[in-house]
């Protein structure tokens, strides 16, 4: 763009330098001609993850009606939004939704996500304690929580929930 190249750094940040590398610019690129940002354009293309990449298997599973539509949520047992969130999924109808825990914003949730896991209804389990503050009961089992969180941070997930759609694109926070 303009004689400037896109660097991609390892934490997922855009920035963009000269040929030589000689200068280093940080900020948004605006296509004026076309009225388009291409630095946000770009950054949701390298958000998108590839759905057949994930491993479902190490999330909880919850099918509404059809379960014709996929919905993919990384939250922590935790977070305030993801609770209003599981609120507002109860009426979401037709689609698929696989919740993967991972546990970044106290000590506990680990403990919590472990035990939502680790119960005979996973997904039963997850709604009571997000809609109605029903604390799982203590259980031991294996468990995916770590590769979650591993998985998460894989994919530059920081802030709960973070949610992708079938087509694989990112929405970030609560909707």
């Amino acid at each position: 763009y303009g004689n400037l190249y896109e660097v991609v750094l390892s934490n997922g940040d855009l920035v963009y330098s000269d040929d030589k590398g000689s200068f280093l610019m940080t900020g948004q690129i605006i296509d004026l001609k076309n009225k388009k940002n291409v630095t946000a354009a770009r950054e949701a293309e390298l958000s998108r993850v590839n759905m057949a990449d994930l491993p479902l298997k190490q999330a909880v599973k919850q099918v509404r009606g059809t379960g014709k539509r996929t919905l993919v949520t990384f939250e922590d047992p935790n977070c305030g939004y993801c609770k209003k969130l599981a609120k507002e999924l109860k009426d979401v109808k037709d689609t698929t939704i696989y919740t993967f825990m991972i546990p970044i914003l106290s000590p506990d949730s680990m403990d919590k996500s472990r035990n939502i896991w680790c119960a005979k209804d996973r997904a039963a389990s997850w709604n009571d304690w997000m809609t109605e503050n029903k604390m799982p009961a203590d259980a031991q089992c294996d468990n995916p929580i770590a590769k979650n969180a591993e998985m998460a941070r894989k994919y530059r997930i920081t802030g709960t929930p973070t949610m992708f759609l079938a087509d694989g694109s990112r929405l970030g926070g609560y909707l």
